[in-house]
């Protein structure tokens, strides 16, 4: 690993990638579809990222992910689409890892976004390098290009039976003009997309020489460990660090300062112990004798501020959707029901915390490697705690062990930078699981309030909704409730055929630093919503399954402006990607088949299920708990479908869903992040628990519905039915309703 590293200090990626194409004389292609890029009019493609392929005299075929690899595949997943359109050999394709770089236009990991908003711009850069070398071949042999064919890493001339390997047509396709006009390959003719692929990382990831973040090591490095306050917005008083000093590896102690209000992405401030092994410096760190004015966020408690939220609802918020009148469908209702759902702040708790490694050059320029999942924000951030321009900041994006969006933001980052600036030395900061729980960016804490009435024949004629969250807008500029765009996750997309039917949002103060989680707003929406549903099926007395369909009703394209709501759809055109009710209903009857819904349980067991579209993709799950008689419950097994439209690799979809449902049992299960004093009680897994493999179910049944509609998103929307069904389930099974999360603080019998 060191020569590995010395090496990385030495080159850049960028570096490489030229070097290696101007010494190779082969051809660097690079497809770019930025809006102010001359070849968005020669390929014919929308903004997106530019994408290099490399091809090299050698035929091997070098192709850059611009995009981070925590799991998901995405590093193998890109890989699949361009060499699929280009015709490249499998085997002879090779993948490096961008640098954050504004030339690779959004590199962001994070939305379900690396395929759903790229597919037709990776297919481009496919299907452009394959025209060019045809282009090439032709040229060579003097024929029409229209009769020859890119196949399999060469390009073949049909009537004479001749043929060039692509590392042959190198030299000359560099010379070729890029067309105008390119034409996709055929799903018919698919040789990789669609196709289970291994991963390109899974060896390394199985024989452990993956690199991530907190692996990286730099020649006369040091490490560091930050204490900070326990509550945001608070000040450093004083500190003694006498015996941190004393403690043996100790090199030194730097105050970082306080950190600003609204937080945004800058780091904490802090006190940072440095020392020659990570060890010394958190031994260091123990030692510190600090005092804290907790600010105006010291008094923050959950259990009082989860009153206030629950006292925000109750009251008329404001309309973010109205259709038809509620008020008087309500009064006209044979019978009605109401629930106050509530779910808490949770932390997104990857795998391998925050880890980032700066060095400053002796030009002024910093260069940091980091699990990043936005390379980009994180080269702004660094800079401007620095002083200096994003231009003289080089990240490298190492693997990430885990991100569900925590390390989107680059605050661990920039105190790395400003560490190694005051050290004079390459600094390693790493966050211990309790750094990562206590200060992260959580999941925002809600309460919803829902009302709903039915007709004597059991139609739900009147749905009342009103949702209050600290929104992530406050982390970055004063807010006191739900923004437009986390509405529209989950809560004005309603999909429901409901005559009557309001939303409103209702303020709610932010006193945590608030971001994302794996689906975002959609994880209480859906668990408020999904439950409801199952709540009107009870009233009306209908099987829930049944009830779902005639919620949701005919097939038709929901359009939440019709009534009046500020919607965003993920980023995307509603015409390419609508909110479709009949691929909804499809996901909803797969699953409850998957289930063998309706079928006899004994006693103490129930079904549930639960449909959310998010992410632009369909997925309903289906769960079999099991109620002991003191209460214990487990979850015996659960089924999902999703129609994510164009799958590029159905083994990563699998994985993703089967991730999803234990990512989504545990926070339904245990998920819950509480403060006393402005200070998070959590620190590691004992306080903030998982499922683990006793709880696990017995299986996870994953049903990809095969679609041709244009790419979805995947790693998120597996997440948000899988509480409301467990939820479900459990009434199901007991009669009990659960109305809160976690489900361990409910008694169920």
């Amino acid at each position: 690993m060191s020569d590995l590293v010395k090496g990385l200090s030495q080159i850049s990626r960028r570096d490489f990638i030229r070097n290696t194409g101007l010494a190779g004389g082969g051809l660097i292609l690079g497809v770019s579809f930025s809006a102010c890029s001359k070849e968005k009019e020669l390929s014919g493609g929308d903004f997106a990222p530019n994408v290099y392929v490399n091809l090299l005299h050698s035929g091997e075929v070098e192709i850059v992910c611009h995009r981070s690899e925590m799991g998901q595949g995405i590093r193998t997943s890109l890989v699949q689409v361009i060499a699929d359109e280009m015709e490249a050999d499998w085997d002879r394709v090779k993948l490096l890892q961008a640098i954050g770089d504004a030339k690779y236009g959004d590199q962001n990991t994070d939305g379900s976004t690396s395929i759903r908003k790229q597919f037709d711009i990776l297919r481009n850069a496919g299907a452009v390098a394959r025209q060019m070398l045809v282009n090439a071949a032709a040229d060579t042999w003097g024929v029409p290009a229209s009769e020859c064919i890119g196949r399999n890493h060469a390009v073949h001339h049909q009537a004479s039976g001749r043929s060039l390997g692509y590392g042959e047509l190198a030299g000359h396709a560099s010379t070729m003009a890029v067309p105008k006009q390119v034409n996709f390959k055929s799903p018919a003719d698919y040789r990789y997309i669609g196709k289970p692929m291994d991963l390109i990382d899974g060896m390394a990831f199985t024989v452990g020489t993956a690199l991530y973040g907190t692996d990286i090591v730099l020649p006369d490095m040091l490490y560091a460990s930050i204490e900070r306050c326990p509550a945001i917005g608070g000040k450093l008083v004083s500190v003694d660090d006498t015996k941190a000093r004393a403690v043996a590896g100790v090199v030194d102690v730097i105050q970082l300062g306080d950190g600003t209000m609204p937080p945004a992405f800058n780091p904490l401030g802090g006190v940072a112990v440095l020392a020659t092994n990570t060890w010394s410096a958190q031994k260091g760190r123990a030692a510190l004798q600090v005092q804290w004015n907790m600010g105006a966020n010291g008094n923050h408690n959950s259990a009082s501020y989860r009153k206030q939220l629950e006292a925000s609802v109750s009251a008329q918020g404001t309309k973010a959707l109205a259709r038809g009148d509620v008020d008087a469908a309500l009064a006209a209702a044979a019978k009605t029901v109401d629930a106050t759902y509530y779910a808490p702040l949770l932390s997104q708790a990857p795998m391998e915390p925050p880890a980032a490694t700066a060095r400053i050059n002796a030009d002024g320029s910093c260069e940091v490697w980091a699990c990043t999942q936005d390379p980009q924000t994180a080269q702004g951030v660094v800079a401007g705690a620095l002083g200096i321009e994003p231009a003289q900041v080089t990240i490298n994006v190492t693997l990430l062990g885990g991100g569900f969006g925590r390390k989107s933001k680059p605050d661990f980052m920039a105190e790395a930078a400003l560490l190694a600036k005051k050290a004079g030395k390459p600094v390693k900061v790493t966050w211990t699981r309790e750094d990562d729980i206590r200060h992260g960016y959580f999941h925002s804490v809600s309460a919803q309030y829902l009302r709903g009435g039915i007709d004597g024949e059991g139609n739900t004629i009147a749905w009342l909704q009103r949702t209050a969250f600290p929104s992530i807008s406050a982390t970055f500029e004063p807010a006191d409730g739900p923004s437009a765009s986390e509405l529209s996750l989950g809560c004005t997309d309603n999909p429901y055929a409901i005559a009557n039917m309001t939303i409103e949002s209702c303020k709610a103060a932010a006193h945590v630093r608030i971001g994302w989680l794996r689906s975002v707003s959609n994880v209480y929406h859906a668990f408020a919503a999904s439950s409801f549903a199952d709540e009107l099926a009870h009233l009306a007395g209908r099987d829930p399954k049944d009830y779902l369909l005639e919620l949701i009703g005919p097939d038709r394209h929901v359009l939440p402006a019709d009534s009046g709501a500020e919607y965003e759809n993920y980023g995307q055109d509603l015409a390419e990607h609508p909110i479709d009710t009949a691929r909804l209903k499809a996901v909803l009857k797969e699953a409850a088949n998957m289930a063998n819904w309706g079928r006899k349980l004994p006693r103490g067991r129930g079904l549930g299920i639960a449909v959310h579209r998010s992410f632009l993709a369909f997925v309903a799950t289906a769960a079999e708990v099991s109620v002991s008689s003191d209460g214990t419950l487990k979850v015996e097994e659960l089924w999902t479908a999703i129609d994510a439209g164009t799958v590029v690799n159905p083994d990563r979809v699998q994985a993703q869903m089967e991730g999803a449902g234990i990512f989504g049992m545990s926070l339904a299960l245990h998920g819950e992040i509480t403060a006393e004093g402005g200070a998070i009680v959590q620190g590691n897994f004992d306080s903030y628990p998982i499922v683990r493999m006793n709880e696990a179910p017995s299986a996870i049944h994953v049903r990809i519905m095969p679609s041709t509609a244009r790419p979805g998103g995947v790693g998120e929307p597996g997440v948000p039915p899988v509480a409301p069904a467990i939820c479900n389930a459990i009434f199901a099974a007991t009669g009990k309703r659960v109305r809160e999360l976690p489900i361990r603080n409910v008694k169920l019998v």
